[in-house]
């Protein structure tokens, strides 16, 4: 069994997170629990604490104030034990199965970075999942949703983390950046077999935005679409030069230990 750290950021989730934490605890991979409370107002905390007097996988990292999801998850991250990161929004849940199939997958394909798996959209207004092209624009949504991802914890910290530029609390759009990143530097191949991951839909939820705008149902605003392209593209490049720069000084390093002697001090 490979040992998984989730990492859980959350921000008054308190009606859903028993939800997701019952499904982590399911979960024979799942040797770490990182809830990290984004400033939340509600009893979330509680119910971490109170997670954590039965079962010691469960751990509460609190922030001092509001920062945002992806800072959340990169501050989680930072604190994790183990060798691969499953992230899971406060809101969604895993199947059963879910991080097995991820873990078999990364261990029989070890070149590989990442794994995603696919997602089950619940709850979501009838006008979306009617509409003929709903499969397939849920199919890209799941190459980047964090509750999707399980990676390699070098990867992560190679690529930086999840961007933090305020654009994306405003109008999301951090996960599609990683992903971005993810898919350029390491690929982004994801199991889509049978789904593994459950998003419930509540009011407000960025997946809505982008269903509605893929399927021409909502018109995006062009400055933030141009904000989203621009702050993303500057993530990717930043994560690409300093992949190239960590990949440089891996093969200097090797050709200098090939150069030298054996014999040598």
């Amino acid at each position: 069994m490979t040992p998984i750290s989730i990492i859980i950021p959350c921000y008054n989730a308190a009606p859903t997170l028993v939800r997701a934490l019952q499904s982590c605890l399911s979960q024979p991979e799942a040797a770490q629990i990182i809830v990290v409370d984004d400033g939340s107002s509600d009893a979330s905390a509680d119910i971490v604490t109170y997670c954590t007097s039965f079962d010691p996988r469960v751990s509460l990292l609190s922030m001092p104030c509001n920062g945002g999801a992806a800072r959340a998850r990169n501050w989680g991250a930072l604190h994790a034990s183990h060798d691969l990161l499953a992230f899971l929004d406060a809101d969604d849940e895993y199947l059963p199965g879910a991080l097995t199939a991820a873990a078999d997958f990364l261990a029989q394909n070890p070149a590989d970075m990442a794994v995603r798996l696919d997602v089950e959209y619940t709850g979501f207004p009838a006008d979306l999942t009617a509409h003929p092209d709903f499969a397939a624009h849920s199919a890209t949504l799941s190459n980047t949703v964090p509750s999707s991802l399980i990676i390699r914890r070098a990867a992560f910290a190679a690529l930086g983390g999840f961007p933090m530029d305020p654009v994306f609390r405003r109008i999301g759009g951090e996960d599609g950046a990683f992903s971005w990143a993810l898919r350029e530097m390491f690929g982004n191949r994801r199991l889509d077999d049978t789904p593994r991951v459950r998003m419930h839909y509540h009011p407000g939820i960025h997946a809505e935005r982008y269903f509605r705008i893929a399927l021409g149902l909502q018109q995006p605003d062009p400055a933030d679409v141009a904000d989203a392209f621009h702050f993303s593209k500057r993530f990717v490049d930043t994560a690409r030069a300093g992949v190239d720069q960590l990949r440089a000084a891996f093969i200097a390093n090797v050709k200098a230990t090939q150069a030298t002697p054996a014999n040598a001090s």
